[in-house]
């Protein structure tokens, strides 16, 4: 399990890293690289816009892999993702700006972001699926957190790169060719991950399906719709949460509030560590408490914390703005570390990978696809973006409302496909 686990986080954390490295590139340099004509305000909307294609992407994506995944097995979805992920990101660190194609450069930038999101919607039920399905039931939460801890983990690669390259190179060498270095780097990141899932066998779970669900969508769509629903609508506050600390509020910082670069990264990373850290804690409470207590209590905070953490972010003050961030992501990680156990209890085996890939991957779009637009739009005006904290609010409330309505699974076996049934009933 220790290793199979290693190598889900790994994977996974790779495939965030190419996801994360061009929100980070989005809020810092694409703007006014791939959209000069702009404003500057209308050339980081229009930078957010590219990078809300990801999330649009990623259903589809969940769609494509899970009919894999369901018919044909976990394994091979971890493979074609991984590539799929890699070969774009690479791709976008090659794509010459608006100054050297004219409008050819943001339209390839969209579609390579489009292929990120594609890619990137199939590794989450695959990696997740491989763990989750090999785990003992009483600590299926822990292990399933593995795979958790992998955003976080390619958060911090990804900014951790775009740190030192800002503070070793001036900002001319940084706009010239240094954002383009992580997205290389996803290349070399790629086949390390490829070489780390080459030995992974095969979910039991799925050999022991008899017949494989023919299209797998159908069936999902058919009898488990409203679950996806429920599970779309609980999940988007966490991406919302997630992007609007890590994506907006750096754009945010640097523009509006002159905080420098270096110190706006420093304090999102620190509040990250903490979350990547503490995911195994909270899935092994998970484990002993149950899936959906964990995720009411989190959601709870997340509801009475977006007003303060826009108010300690506008001081502009690193310890303040970091406080405001690390609440934040306690709150998220309370819902998060359980998620990768809760969903695949939720469906069948025969539907799993489809729905519970997709019921994830709406919720991306529900949350982190639009918040950095709407966060960036609502937030002009007074120098406290209260606009942003009542937009966040909103979310957590909806997704309040969909966890109430979920059932527990704790401790549910992974096998009966009955467990699906009270919430699609």
């Amino acid at each position: 399990m220790l290793r199979l686990a290693s190598a889900s986080l790994a994977g996974t954390a790779i495939e965030f890293y190419d996801f994360f490295v061009y929100g980070t590139a989005a809020a810092l340099v694409l703007g006014p690289l791939f959209f000069p004509t702009f404003s500057p305000l209308a050339g980081t909307l229009a930078a957010f816009a590219t990078f809300g294609v990801g999330f649009v992407a990623r259903p589809l994506g969940s769609v494509l892999f899970g009919h894999i995944g369901d018919r044909h097995g976990r394994r091979p979805v971890l493979v074609a993702s991984l590539l799929l992920t890699g070969g774009a990101t690479v791709a976008v660190g090659c794509v010459p700006t608006f100054d050297s194609i004219g409008v050819a450069a943001p339209f390839l930038l969209l579609v390579l972001r489009f292929l990120q999101g594609l890619g990137l919607g199939g590794e989450w039920g695959g990696a997740v699926l491989l763990t989750a399905e090999h785990a003992p039931a009483d600590r299926r939460g822990l292990w399933s957190s593995f795979p958790q801890v992998g955003p976080a983990v390619g958060f911090l690669l990804a900014n951790g790169v775009m740190l030192a390259l800002s503070a070793s190179l001036t900002e001319a060498q940084f706009a010239a060719w240094g954002w383009r270095v992580p997205f290389w780097a996803a290349g070399v990141l790629a086949v390390a991950g490829l070489w780390l899932r080459s030995s992974l066998t095969e979910s039991p779970q799925f050999l022991q399906i008899d017949e494989p669900a023919r299209v797998p969508l159908a069936e999902v769509v058919r009898g488990h719709w409203r679950l996806v629903l429920l599970t779309a609508g609980a999940l988007a506050i966490g991406y919302a949460v997630f992007y609007s600390v890590t994506t907006w509020s750096l754009a945010y910082g640097t523009e509006r509030l002159g905080v420098s670069r270096t110190v706006m990264l420093t304090c999102i990373m620190g509040a990250v560590v903490v979350k990547g850290a503490l995911t195994p804690v909270a899935a092994v409470l998970g484990d002993r408490y149950g899936r959906r207590p964990m995720c009411l209590i989190g959601c709870g905070v997340t509801v009475l914390w977006m007003f303060p953490m826009v108010a300690l972010l506008a001081t502009g003050e690193p310890l303040l703005i970091f406080f405001g961030f690390l609440v934040a992501m306690l709150a998220l990680v309370t819902m998060f570390a359980v998620i990768a156990a809760y969903l695949p209890e939720l469906y069948e085996p025969r539907v799993r990978c489809t729905g519970a890939a997709v019921g994830y991957n709406l919720g991306g779009v529900l949350g982190g696809a639009l918040t950095p637009i709407v966060a960036t739009a609502v937030a002009q005006g007074g120098r406290v973006p209260w606009g942003v904290g009542a937009y966040l609010t909103g979310i957590a409330l909806l997704s309040l409302g969909c966890f109430t309505l979920l059932p527990e699974t704790r401790p549910a076996s992974l096998t009966t496909p009955a467990e699906a049934e009270p919430a699609a009933g």
